[in-house]
């Protein structure tokens, strides 16, 4: 500091005059001016640049590439308008603009009817539990690796020990791959789940038919002994899928074995989600054996069977080795022979299969 500028701090202070709050170091409207004010287009630029599909040039160079605030400050400086990452990012912020994730959110088109099959499925569900009657959902877990490989979660291990996994989790190097099909009883909170292996299972409707036969003689003949009805809710895809000829060929197989009449709602296309196999049972297993490599079918198993909730939940797990061949075709013979009588609403997802 200058030895002038203290002399005359000293004397303010002896001198025993007071700074007005009027008094000033700068004249009034001196200094530099704001970015945004010398340069009165490069908020609109920016904000093109970021969202080019919806503002300015749908064919922006950021369009394809990211759109970091160095990356930003260089495409703005190349048009002519200088400007540092870090005013960028005040921009940004000024604008509205701010780092997020993406969000699962789109499903596609929906049905028409996807409200009122909604409605439909309550309301049978409803139905069957008055006159108590089970109802069950059903569907498939993904599939699991077989080995060391990480798992999400974490699980407490002593200090400085963490269980060791492999680096990769190529399917290459796993023993195999373990297929979770589980059935989930919604009025008792008890479910059960048939585990098939990779070699020797697919994930087929037999072994989507066979998971609910298991079910019901292990589990539902025991809760429902005088039951003459079932009623299944499930994905309109997959195994268990509303155009799948062999889940209801199956289906007419189990039928006629246990001379149950079986109901079967397929909730409408692209809401899998709300199937409540999914949130009431899924959901447990994963926080159950988060955390821990699944490093054999018998884990597996054994890691399904010890889930419980502080609600009740119980689970019965069991390895089911059987082949189930993939490419079976039921001919339009067989489809004809089957005892199915269609609802008036939808009956390719509502419909009835009884015992012949």
């Amino acid at each position: 500091m200058a030895e002038s500028t203290i002399r005359t701090g000293c004397r303010e202070i002896t001198s025993g005059k007071k700074e007005t709050a009027s008094r000033r170091l700068r004249k009034k409207g001196g200094g530099r001016k704001p970015l945004v004010e010398k340069d009165g287009e490069l908020l609109n630029l920016l904000d093109a640049l970021v969202e080019p599909t919806s503002r300015g040039d749908p064919m922006s160079p950021l369009r394809w590439t990211c759109k970091s605030t160095r990356r930003l400050a260089e495409e703005l400086t190349k048009s002519g308008h200088p400007v540092s990452h870090a005013k960028v990012g005040q921009l940004l912020a000024a604008l509205d603009y701010s780092l997020q994730g993406t969000r699962k959110r789109m499903e596609g088109k929906s049905h028409p009817d996807r409200n009122a099959q909604f409605e439909f499925i309550y309301n049978k569900v409803k139905e069957f539990q008055k006159r108590k009657q089970p109802v069950i959902s059903v569907d498939t877990k993904k599939k699991e690796l077989i080995g060391r490989f990480t798992n999400g979660g974490y699980e407490y291990q002593p200090k400085g020990k963490p269980e060791e996994v492999e680096t990769y989790d190529f399917p290459s190097m796993a023993d195999g791959k373990g297929i979770p099909y589980g059935v989930y009883d919604m009025g008792k909170n008890m479910g059960w789940v048939s585990v098939g292996t990779d070699h020797d299972t697919a994930d087929t409707a037999q072994f989507a038919v066979h998971t609910i036969r298991q079910w019901w003689f292990q589990m539902g003949l025991e809760a429902y002994p005088r039951s003459k009805e079932l009623l299944i809710t499930a994905d309109g895809g997959g195994s268990n899928g509303s155009r799948n000829r062999l889940w209801k060929y199956e289906l007419q197989r189990f039928a006629d074995e246990t001379q149950l009449a079986v109901n079967v709602c397929h909730f409408p296309p692209g809401t899998s989600k709300w199937n409540k196999i999914e949130h009431q049972m899924f959901s447990h297993i994963t926080k159950n054996w988060r955390g821990r490599p699944l490093t054999s079918h018998e884990v597996i198993v054994n890691l399904i069977a010890s889930t419980t909730t502080e609600t009740g939940l119980k689970i019965n797990a069991k390895l089911d080795s059987n082949e189930y061949p993939t490419g079976i075709k039921i001919p339009d013979k067989k489809i004809k022979e089957l005892n199915l009588i269609k609802d008036k609403f939808h009956g390719e997802w509502n419909y009835i299969i009884k015992n012949r």
